[in-house]
């Protein structure tokens, strides 16, 4: 079976379905693990210690990780509270997939987002994600979502 990231799964009695990640010195996976409300502090600072050996400028990484950390906390928040977290290197780039069980995103969300008004609390988490990162993709259904976040390595895109 496939799930949305393309990654095969499998069941695991007793225990949430875990992905059969295939670890290669070309794709390798710096972290992958479950996280819940508890647990954000402690990923956040497991996915800055995994950059800090990438050929990342400090800005790209620590705006790389604010991203991660609000698709993160929109699980905690959004999405019943647990998800799964992937960080990997593929093809010159960093990917994190943030992956949940939640009721999936409002179609009104899954536009470009917007930068939200000044005053208005909370709606920044994908907005911040699309302008930190070099592509953002989504998939999302009734059944969970999918956030992956991706950033070159190297010189930046700009330059």
């Amino acid at each position: 079976m496939e799930d949305r990231i393309g990654q095969s799964v499998r069941s695991a009695p007793d225990r949430e379905p875990k992905a059969d990640v295939v670890r290669t010195p070309a794709n390798p996976v710096l972290l992958d693990r479950s996280f819940g409300q508890d647990d954000i502090t402690v990923l956040r600072h497991e996915v800055t210690s995994r950059l800090v050996s990438l050929d990342l400028s400090a800005d790209r990484r620590h705006g790389y990780v604010l991203a991660v950390n609000e698709v993160i906390t929109n699980v905690v928040l959004h999405a019943g509270g647990n998800g799964r977290l992937v960080l990997r290197v593929e093809d010159g780039s960093v990917w994190c997939v943030v992956t949940d069980s939640g009721p999936g995103i409002p179609g009104g969300y899954l536009d470009t987002p917007q930068a939200p008004e000044a005053f208005e609390v909370g709606g920044r988490g994908l907005w911040l994600a699309h302008q930190l990162c070099d592509e953002v993709t989504t998939a999302t259904g009734p059944i969970g979502t999918s956030i992956g976040l991706r950033l070159s390595l190297g010189a930046t895109p700009d330059s």
